[in-house]
């Protein structure tokens, strides 16, 4: 053969004998078959095998099986990121006519996916206390076709009653989804707790280290398997393997992290519960935060977001330069990294609540928690 031919035909090695604790990673898009009778087609490759490269690699589904297996689902679909999670499922459960609801502390993102993009195709959201609890029923229309959760709420930190929810959905042949990101899967059993659909953006704490965008979509039932599954065939919905063998690793320290970050996160909390800057603290984890209860009853730990209101006294302008002057944490819209972050939210407003102007809400990383105690503590004098 021409040397042209040769670097084309040289085929990867699998060397005999080699092991090693870390998962390959596996690049491709095309597939080949031994021969025209060993084509295969369609999206079930742990039932088929590897067809194509957008239904994944060795890679990716070695990060779903595991996936899976932390949240006890039947099985997780990869996705580009925790947005593209949560628009699968609005895609695969609604169509036009349809009614879906979402708690009016959901993730920014997934209120307005429902109210835009399903409100285009002629799907009805509304949005619903995230407290309703078992009143949710007198909501649920004959057309209902979703629920969302998200336990705790965005920002606001609202623990949501997902047992009754789930009970009063499902009286009605309703699925419920929950964007799951908080507990990584594994704080919260959403499946445990009669949840059908179970969402993350892998980005965030199995991510780990806020270097990668990931998405994942658990489900329960062979139903659920089949319907997102077709539904993520026909958006094309593909994963990097690349990203797919970072989150493999953060995987490998998730534990620890989870442990560091809670016990700092909760030190801090109650630090600010002395503060007379604040009016309350938004942390599952104490009593001063909305379903305090159903966090005690359903979760096994907490994770390092939480939120403080200030007290009115402060202008907005004030909270602002509270975060402007921290040092330690930084201002940034993600979270669950390795680094501690902060975000003010000056026009947030809730159901029968305004916030405006005086939530901040932080994200607790690795560092030291007191030289973190001692950034806010310096930011907080200059309010005076």
């Amino acid at each position: 053969m021409d040397w042209r031919t040769k670097l084309l035909q040289s085929a990867p090695a699998t060397p005999a004998g080699f092991e090693s604790l870390v998962a390959a990673t596996h690049r491709a898009s095309t597939v080949v078959f031994p021969s025209m009778d060993e084509v295969r087609e369609g999206w079930r490759q742990s039932e088929v095998g590897y067809v194509y490269g957008i239904y994944g690699t060795p890679t990716s589904d070695e990060l779903a099986t595991r996936i899976a297996a932390l949240e006890g689902a039947r099985h997780t679909f990869l996705v580009p990121s925790g947005q593209s999670a949560i628009a699968l499922v609005d895609l695969t459960f609604c169509k036009p006519g349809d009614h879906v609801l979402v708690p009016g502390s959901a993730y920014g993102p997934n209120v307005e996916a429902a109210e835009t993009l399903l409100g285009r195709y002629g799907v009805e959201a509304e949005l619903y206390n995230p407290m309703i609890g078992a009143g949710i029923a007198s909501l649920i229309r004959e057309n209902t076709t979703l629920i969302w959760c998200e336990s705790p709420g965005s920002i606001t930190m609202e623990v949501q009653d997902i047992p009754a929810i789930v009970a009063a959905a499902h009286a009605r042949n309703v699925v419920v989804a929950i964007d799951n990101t908080y507990a990584s899967g594994v704080l919260f059993d959403a499946f445990a707790h009669g949840v059908d659909v179970s969402v993350q953006a892998l980005t965030k704490y199995i991510g780990g280290h806020s270097d990668i965008l990931l998405g994942s979509v658990s489900v329960a039932t062979q139903d659920a398997y089949e319907r997102i599954g077709d539904m993520r065939r026909t958006l094309g919905l593909s994963v990097s393997p690349d990203e797919c063998s970072l989150a493999l690793r953060g995987l490998q320290t998730l534990a620890v992290r989870m442990d560091r970050i809670e016990a700092s996160t909760l030190e801090i909390a109650e630090w600010f519960t002395s503060r007379d800057e604040v009016n309350v603290v938004l942390h599952p984890a104490l009593p001063s935060c909305v379903g305090h209860e159903f966090w005690k009853r359903d979760f096994t730990g907490s994770a390092g977001i939480f939120s403080v209101l200030f007290d009115p006294r402060f202008t907005t302008g004030q909270v602002n330069a509270f975060v402007d002057r921290l040092k330690l944490f930084r201002i940034g819209w993600s979270w669950g990294g390795v680094n501690s972050l902060v975000m003010a939210y000056p026009t947030l407003t809730r159901i029968d609540e305004k916030y405006h102007g005086r939530i901040v809400r932080f994200s607790v990383g690795l560092e030291d928690v007191a030289d973190l105690i001692e950034d806010i503590s310096h930011s907080l004098a200059s309010m005076k």
